[in-house]
């Protein structure tokens, strides 16, 4: 009885949460209405204004601390692993997703890049920035896939609780509840009716 009522809540927190995301896009697309409405103030007053601000590619490197600039290298090796995990990932989802009858994480949905638009950004800004929203990004796309095939899997709990549960981790069963793990595995690998219920059309 407990445990149902755990998951009665976290289907209407997950209901909620789709809800959510439905009015941050309602409030997304009233914001863009309104910038291309005041987009030719804009541009004359607040485009001007930070362009004038834009700091030189030198500057902006010179500007930092010794200790900073030595990491450089460090953060940029780290592209090759990511972009071969952005692949390789992206293969297992397209080979095996189909097989585990799981709906397909959209790539796009968590790789956005678009912080290039910003005008008063300089151009190292901007590759910095380019950099770390694919890397997050990729991270996103990947704990999701992730998730998917863990509940896929191995769809149980932690004995302990989790500083940051991904999205999957709700439907899981509890730690130690051989019953219904036993009695319900086959249903709860494949429930991913609320994935297929938030692609359709609103």
């Amino acid at each position: 009885m407990f445990n149902d009522k755990i998951d009665e809540i976290t289907q209407k927190i997950r209901v909620l949460e789709d809800e959510l995301i439905v009015e941050f896009k309602k409030k997304e697309e009233e914001l863009l209405t309104k910038i291309e409405k005041e987009k030719e103030e804009f541009e004359k007053s607040v485009m001007k204004e930070g362009r004038s601000k834009i700091v030189s590619s030198l500057k902006y490197l010179s500007s930092q601390p010794i200790g900073v600039t030595i990491t450089i290298p460090f953060i940029w090796a780290m592209i090759i692993p990511i972009v071969i995990i952005d692949l390789m990932v992206s293969i297992f989802q397209a080979v095996c997703f189909p097989i585990y009858k799981i709906p397909k994480v959209k790539r796009k949905d968590y790789v956005v890049i678009d912080r290039y638009n910003l005008f008063y950004l300089g151009r190292v800004e901007k590759i910095n920035c380019l950099y770390c929203e694919y890397f997050n990004g990729v991270t996103s796309y990947v704990r999701e896939i992730a998730a998917r095939t863990e509940q896929f899997w191995c769809p149980i709990k932690h004995s302990k609780p989790l500083r940051d549960n991904h999205s999957r981790y709700g439907k899981f069963f509890d730690y130690g509840d051989y019953l219904k793990y036993k009695d319900e595995l086959t249903d709860r690998r494949r429930n991913f009716k609320d994935l297929e219920d938030s692609n359709k059309p609103i």
